[in-house]
């Protein structure tokens, strides 16, 4: 309920609210209030957005060659036994992984140890009689002094005594042979690997030379690459490579030229090259295909940026260009050579341009940033 009256002379309304009605005034007053002042806050914009940058920088880029390549194992052994025998215990399946000095295979060693005991009981009797002979010898040089026997004696007790002097040695070496046989009855990894085949199965007889498994290091592989002719000259022994395993989703390896074969191959005419690589985590086998990144022609200096900076849409890059307002500008880039964690950027920007390397991917051409330096190691 409410009264009013109207005043000709001014114009004006008076009114007057009830108690309910008192509580509408208020919401209509706070309504007006935030009218009034969302225009200075939309004026504001958006907070601005935080993100680290990084600045260009010149440094020396070597063209690369890209060329494809296969993993193959440095070491692959065919082990064989060193003995005779029939297998005993045979551990170790193909896909196994071993340690150096791991049993391969067991032989039966029955044989070897009854004649070990034979020869040691036989060295047991020599060395006895020897020590005899040499007592008999002794006596028999007092005797030659003393004009009692004559040199025939004499000569007799020193025969006597040199060769049963050449039967201990003829046993201990013996010995010696059995057991060495018996170590070798036990056909042991000769480096870390993994088992690629079988070879011999339990009671299956070996010879001497005979395969048990063939096996390869994990540890470290190598790349086969064949080099056309016209770059041969240029490869170094121990330079820096890069290799891309395409099959694998992002993965790329560091590696060293490891060899260099001066001979080409007679129809392609390229040379072979060889790039060691590190197998950590053991995701590499032999065998795969591959892709190598090897330094070629001279170095030259050029504008690099991270690779964290460049954002990538359909086939166009792009870097955001951190501006003296605090403000970032999508900047359209070609890039070039890989150097590390950093890429030529052939056109596009100059050294020393602040370029966005974190937080570029939620980023709008003219949007207001507070930017943090992030330095990234140069190569």
């Amino acid at each position: 309920m409410y009264t009013g009256g109207c005043r000709s002379a001014s114009n004006q309304f008076a009114v007057t609210f009830s108690a309910p009605n008192r509580y509408f005034g208020v919401r209509l007053s706070l309504v007006v209030l935030l009218l009034a002042t969302a225009p200075a806050v939309w004026a504001q914009g958006p907070a601005a957005s935080p993100v680290r940058y990084t600045e260009a920088r010149e440094h020396p880029v070597r063209r690369t060659l890209r060329l494809p390549g296969t993993v193959e194992s440095p070491t692959v052994s065919l082990v064989a036994s060193e003995v005779a025998g029939v297998v005993a215990e045979y551990p170790m399946r193909e896909g196994q992984k071993v340690e150096k000095g791991e049993p391969l295979a067991k032989l039966r060693t029955e044989t070897l140890q009854l004649r070990l005991e034979a020869a040691q009981a036989q060295l047991k009797e020599a060395e006895s009689r020897l020590k005899l002979a040499e007592r008999n010898l002794e006596r028999a040089r007092e005797l030659f002094e003393a004009k009692v026997v004559a040199q025939q004696q004499l000569d007799d007790a020193y025969y006597e005594s040199t060769a049963w002097q050449g039967r201990v040695e003829q046993l201990t070496a013996e010995i010696a042979t059995i057991n060495l046989a018996l170590r070798q009855s036990t056909i042991r990894a000769p480096f870390s690997g993994a088992i690629t085949r079988e070879r011999t199965q339990v009671g299956s007889w070996i010879g001497i030379g005979d395969p048990v498994v063939e096996m390869m290091s994990l540890d470290a592989f190598e790349v086969r690459v064949e080099v056309p002719e016209q770059y041969y000259p240029g490869m170094r022994v121990r330079a820096a490579a890069r290799v891309i395993f395409p099959s694998v989703q992002g993965m790329e390896v560091p590696g060293t030229v490891s060899a260099l074969i001066p001979k080409a191959d007679a129809q392609a005419r390229t040379f072979p090259l060889k790039v060691r690589i590190p197998n950590r985590g053991g995701r590499i086998g032999a065998g795969m295909l591959v892709e190598v990144a090897l330094p070629a022609g001279d170095s030259y200096r050029a504008t690099v940026i991270p690779k964290d900076a460049v954002v990538r849409r359909g086939a166009q890059d792009f870097v955001y260009l951190v501006n003296g307002d605090n403000t970032v500008s999508l900047v359209a880039v070609r890039t070039g050579e890989g150097v590390g964690a950093w890429v030529e950027v052939q056109s596009g920007l100059s050294s020393g341009q602040k370029v966005v390397t974190r937080g570029n991917e939620r980023l709008r051409p003219g949007q207001a940033v507070t930017g943090t330096p992030l330095e990234y190691p140069l190569p």
